[in-house]
This record gives C-alpha cells, structure tokens and sequence, in this order.
C-alpha cells in the first residue's frame, strides 16, 4: 500500500512539472530577396534536427528591427549586423536606449555595403547623386541606416535625394525602368539583386575608400573590404566598399542549454550554410567567435571554449 501511495505521489510531482523538452522560437530574418530569408530557412531546418523539441517559426525583419526584437520580447533570435547591434548595445542611435537583453551568438560572414548606380546615369560619387532618384531598403534596415551615413558625409541628406525605401526586388524594378538612378543595400557578394539587374541593365559600382575616415568617425565599427573585379558582369577592377559583419543575436534569457546546442548545430553544418552563401565556406568556430564589441550568450560562450577557442573577457 505504501509503494503504490509512493509511486502515485511520484507521478503525481512529475505531471506538476512543466516540460522543457519542447520550445517555439521566434527567429527574425530580413528583407525579401535578401541571402538572409533562405540563410534563416536553412537555420531553422538544422535548429529543429539538432535541438530536441524545438520548434522555429521565421518571421521576416532587419538588423536594426531584428535587435529591437528581440530586446523587447517579440522574437528570440535573428540575424544582425555588427554595426548596428553595437550601436544597440551603447544605446546610440537610431536606438533611444541601451540594450541589455541582446547576446552574441556567432559571426557567419563579412557584408559589403554597396552603392550600385546604372552605367548611363554618369554617376562617379556619392555626391553627383543629389537630386537623382535613390532606392534603399525599408527603414530598420541597416542598409537603410548606412545610406543615411554615406549621405551625411557627402554633406546631404535624404531632402536632397529622391528617396525610395523599399525591397530589393523593387529597388531592382526601379532600377530597370528608370525610377532610380543608384540602389544601395548591405548584403553579401554577388547580391542576388544585384545580379539581377546586372542582367537587364549595365551597372557601375561605387567606389568608398574616400569615405572610409569619415564613415569611422559616425560608427568605428565600420570596415573598408573589396569587391574584387569580376564579381559582377563588365567589373574590371577591384572595388572598395564600407564593410561589417553579419551576425546571429539572441535573447539573453534563452537557457544556456539550448543556445550551446544551437551554436554547436551551426558549427557543424557549415556546408549547409555556405550552400546559400558560399561566404561562409570553411566558416571555423574560431571565425564564429569574432569579437565584435557584443557580450557572448553563455551558451555559445561554453560551446566555444568546449572548441578551444579563448574569448576576449
């Protein structure tokens, strides 16, 4: 009677407690057309294979929307950029507050802010652009918040170019039918977009290296990368562009546990993430563990130190 009272009072403790082998995460993606939508979909795809009980549901977004996100609870991860994910931390702008809830996860790949102008439109700078037509992403986006950058340093501002924030796929529409002279996004190299209007219009790149000083002094975070020739058709010589780093960020009241599984998953399927962006091929946990200014989630952090990698304190 005892060992059946026992073992009713046993069952009875284990239904109080509520299951941890089962989640839904909330991930924020980016824009439509970007490299970030399917780079999500592969994330989620290795997430739910790696982690027991984990269920993602990918939303879409952009870095500076993805890290206001997750510091404000509506989602639980997502990719970000280095640049702006400072900015967030430190509480600069176009962020009004300090954010304490956003963790470092991993560095997948460097970005390269381009300025992609049509050959015939007789653009050679960033200032013969004012008062042309000027496409970039959706406000939140931090190829949005980069343009705004390249404007202040050129001595302008959105007033003195016509400006269209949208997706890459319309910014290539009005590329085509001549809506806008130059199309600036923060992506990897080729752009999908890019190429796609490489394929109906000629196209020049801008070079930035004369802008890279003045840059640094609104964000140090910036980078100066090349775009080698060739990367896109009729490109006959390397390029000089702004660069950053692409990162995934989380919340940090994730459990520990899960995140390390997480960071572990991504370690070990970089074939699959290089597949859609061919950037990250080799991708080596040491790489992932850049130090890029944002405080590491303690579950990478262990998955790190497991790997041998020493973290900058």
């Amino acid at each position: 009677m005892k060992m059946r009272l026992l073992a009713s009072a046993v069952v009875a403790s284990l239904a109080a407690i509520p299951s941890v082998q089962s989640a839904e995460l909330k991930m924020m993606t980016g824009p439509q057309g970007g490299v970030w939508i399917p780079l999500g979909g592969q994330l989620k795809d290795m997430w739910e294979k790696s982690v027991g009980g984990l269920s993602v549901q990918a939303l879409p977004g952009a870095g500076i929307a993805n890290v206001r996100g997750i510091e404000e609870g509506k989602a639980d991860v997502g990719f970000g950029n280095s640049i702006s994910t400072v900015d967030a931390i430190a509480g600069n702008p176009p962020f009004t507050k300090k954010h304490g809830n956003v963790c470092n996860v991993a560095t997948l790949y460097p970005q390269y802010f381009q300025v992609v102008t049509r050959a015939d439109a007789n653009i050679n700078s960033v200032k013969d652009l004012k008062g042309k037509g000027v496409t970039t992403q959706q406000r939140g986006n931090t190829g949005e918040a980069i343009t705004a950058h390249m404007l202040k340093v050129a001595g302008m501002g959105y007033n003195d170019v016509k400006m269209s924030f949208v997706s890459y796929t319309d910014s290539v529409t009005q590329m085509q039918d001549g809506h806008a002279v130059a199309f600036t996004l923060g992506t990897t190299i080729p752009s999908g977009a890019v190429m796609d209007l490489a394929a109906a219009r000629d196209i020049k790149l801008l070079d930035m290296a004369d802008m890279y000083e003045d840059m640094r002094k609104i964000n140090p975070g910036y980078t100066l990368v090349t775009v080698p020739k060739g990367t896109y058709p009729k490109q006959d010589k390397d390029v000089k562009v702004i660069g950053y780093a692409t990162h995934i960020v989380a919340s940090c009241k994730l459990p520990e546990d899960m995140v390390y599984q997480m960071t572990k998953a991504m370690a070990s399927n970089v074939s699959n993430m290089a597949a859609v962006n061919k950037a990250m091929t080799g991708l080596t946990p040491k790489q992932m563990a850049e130090d890029i200014g944002v405080p590491f989630h303690p579950g990478a952090a262990k998955f790190y130190k497991e790997a041998g990698v020493e973290l900058k304190k």
